[in-house]
């Protein structure tokens, strides 16, 4: 307690005697020829916020500032029990050092704290503060990027000659987690840089504070969606052309991809130099989608076609009928019932009247027609070949025979003729029939063609963009694993 009460009086005096010819705009140095060594330290504790459409990086840093002033030395046996002083950044001299990339609105956002002198006069000063700072924030690789920004101190009015900054490694035993950026270091420079004004060099020391983004947010808030939308292009080509919701499906998957690259574009900033590794991404499924509507829109006319518009080319039946099918491994409606034909051309042509049809551009039902028609068509034609064939001699008394077989004979005329146009009626309608069903395989052909050509590209688009970025591998063992 005595040794309290003695340290208050020596404080003043020490103080009244510092501070009475002391002035704080003199750069407290022996000889006015020598440097001051500043050795000046980063410590950051917390990485608060990564701007990327505004270009900003906000951090809550403390810095360290060392020097020795030859101003502020004291005998501690003349003071006893008085080993260090403090005081305020305006009462004595302090590097004017500031963060030249600052893009705070009052420019210097530290807190002008004390300064802790000891009796050799060795001062340490440890301003904290906000800083807000300039970053060119490259988003090329997002989600899985990593930015590198700088944090550039320096004096403002102090050449080289005058005051040499030295550096000291910055010191993160105090940093706080983020949740969206892991830090990966804060290496630190000092450079000199000479202007054509001045012969002296002007130092500074620059602090990279290197972040990678964590990617779990992203790529279950965007890329898991868009994979998923993409497959749902693949749906699409297996869902039937009869249902009629293979074009809005198609345009609803592409109005879903819209969203989320509006969603995209508001978090990137509006910059042409480089386009963001996700942008690609949506860009190559939108493309992928909007193709798809139209190979639908293809699907749909030839499902659709009209039978009555002629026969199919025959480099469609070539390709879509045979060698397409072959190569995919389908097999026509019909294959394999008839051993005397094969492929497609033994179904097209084997067609019966009641063969089921799911066309949609014949609208007359055929007549019910005995299966038997053609043996009972060549039987009434071989009873009126008998009934005109004249007797040789007929008697008087057979004259009513004969012309109650003359009225047979029109009767069986007028039924021929009707049952042969009825057989005509029916052969047409089993051509249109068989036709139709040519393109509606050739549709199914088309579908089965895309969907396997579409598959192969997704995957194809989808591994070749996403793991193009350079640190794919160690955002996906940290942050999925």
């Amino acid at each position: 307690p005595r040794h309290s009460f003695l340290l208050g009086p020596h404080q003043r005096l020490l103080l009244r005697e510092l501070l009475r010819d002391y002035n704080p705009m003199e750069r407290p140095v022996a000889n006015d020829s020598q440097i001051l060594t500043v050795q000046f330290s980063f410590t950051l504790m917390q990485v608060m916020d990564v701007d990327e459409k505004n270009q900003i990086l906000t951090t809550n840093a403390w810095l360290q500032m060392q020097w020795y002033d030859h101003y502020l030395q004291w005998n501690q046996s003349e003071y006893p029990g008085v080993k260090n002083l403090r005081f305020t950044s305006d009462q004595i001299w302090t590097p004017d050092i500031l963060l030249y990339n600052s893009a705070h609105d009052k420019f210097d956002a530290t807190f002008k704290t004390n300064v802790l002198v000891n009796s050799s006069g060795f001062c340490e000063y440890l301003p904290p503060g906000i800083f807000v700072s300039t970053c060119t924030v490259d988003v090329r690789w997002f989600p899985f990027d990593i930015q590198r920004c700088e944090l550039k101190f320096g004096s403002w009015t102090f050449d080289g000659w005058l005051l040499d900054l030295q550096m000291k490694e910055a010191d993160v035993s105090g940093y706080m987690t983020n949740g969206e950026w892991d830090l990966l270091g804060v290496p630190g420079g000092r450079h000199e840089v000479f202007y054509d004004c001045c012969p002296q060099p002007y130092p500074d020391v620059t602090f990279v504070v290197t972040l990678r983004r964590r990617t779990l947010f992203y790529a279950l808030n965007l890329l898991v969606p868009c994979v998923l939308l993409s497959s749902m292009t693949l749906v699409c080509f297996l869902l039937p052309a009869n249902s009629g919701e293979k074009i809005s499906l198609g345009i609803t998957v592409l109005l879903s991809l819209t969203v989320f690259m509006l969603m995209v574009a508001e978090i990137m900033p509006a910059t042409s130099d480089s386009v963001p590794l996700i942008g690609q991404y949506f860009a190559s499924i939108m493309v992928i989608v909007g193709t798809s509507v139209v190979a639908t829109v293809i699907v749909l006319q030839f499902h659709h076609h009209n039978p009555n518009s002629g026969h199919m080319p025959r480099w469609v039946h070539l390709v879509l009928l045979q060698w397409v099918p072959w190569f995919l491994r389908m097999k026509c409606p019909g294959e394999g019932m008839d051993p005397t034909l094969s492929g497609c051309q033994a179904d097209f042509q084997s067609k019966t009247p009641s063969s089921p049809t799911t066309t949609a551009t014949t609208t007359t039902i055929p007549t019910p027609v005995p299966p038997n028609l053609p043996q009972s068509l060549n039987s009434l034609q071989a009873s009126l070949a008998q009934l005109n064939h004249p007797l040789p001699h007929p008697p008087p008394h057979r004259s009513a025979a004969v012309m109650r077989s003359v009225a047979v004979e029109h009767q069986l005329h007028a039924l021929l003729t009707e049952v042969q146009f009825l057989v005509e009626r029916v052969k047409e309608q089993d051509r249109q029939l068989g036709l139709a069903e040519q393109w509606q395989f050739a549709a199914a052909v088309i579908d089965r063609l895309c969907l396997m050509g579409f598959s192969v590209f997704n995957i194809i688009c989808t591994i070749a963009i996403l793991m193009a970025a350079p640190n794919f591998g160690e955002a996906l063992s940290k942050d999925f694993l």
